[in-house]
């Protein structure tokens, strides 16, 4: 059993570097949440669905605050000098 789930993330894992940047958050997410799910009273397909979902949210997420950056360099927040 432990090594079917080895398999499966190792082929996973090459899945991860050969999808486009934007499927990438999936399926990291979906490998995490699979090995999470097995350890969770063997639920590994209910894991990687819920790892995928939340893989693709903060990846888009990263993408948008990576493009608001690239929008506005300058609206980071200035350090205040500490004087007497």
């Amino acid at each position: 059993m432990k090594r079917s789930l080895l398999a499966t993330c190792m082929t996973l894992l090459l899945a991860a570097a050969a999808v486009s940047p934007a499927d990438a958050g999936c399926v990291k997410g979906a490998v995490v949440g699979a090995i999470a799910g097995h350890y969770a009273h063997h639920h590994a397909v209910l894991g990687a669905i819920a790892g995928c979902a939340v893989g693709h949210h903060m990846a888009v997420k990263a993408r948008e605050q990576k493009a608001a950056q690239a929008q506005h360099p300058a609206s980071t927040p200035a350090s205040t000098p500490q004087g007497h």
